[in-house]
């Protein structure tokens, strides 16, 4: 996943000012303790902050792909 698909997702799933703030502010144990904002600016990959961010927020399965991409079941 490249960082600009990261963005998308965020904003899609929780507009693109709080996606900003969640980013920034939102703590991922999964990630060391890190906010998405640090985890990405240390180099973990795109997709594992995101996934994070999905866990932690309870993003739905069938969300986490973006809106028109459906999950295979």
């Amino acid at each position: 996943m490249r960082l600009s698909d990261f963005w998308r997702l965020m904003d899609d799933e929780f507009g693109p000012a709080y996606s900003r703030v969640l980013a920034a502010d939102l703590v991922l144990g999964t990630l060391g303790g890190r906010t998405a904002t640090e985890a990405l600016s240390g180099g973990v990959e795109p997709k594992a902050v995101w996934l994070a961010v999905c866990d932690v927020q309870d993003v739905p399965a069938e969300r986490r792909l973006g809106r028109d991409i459906q999950p295979k079941k």
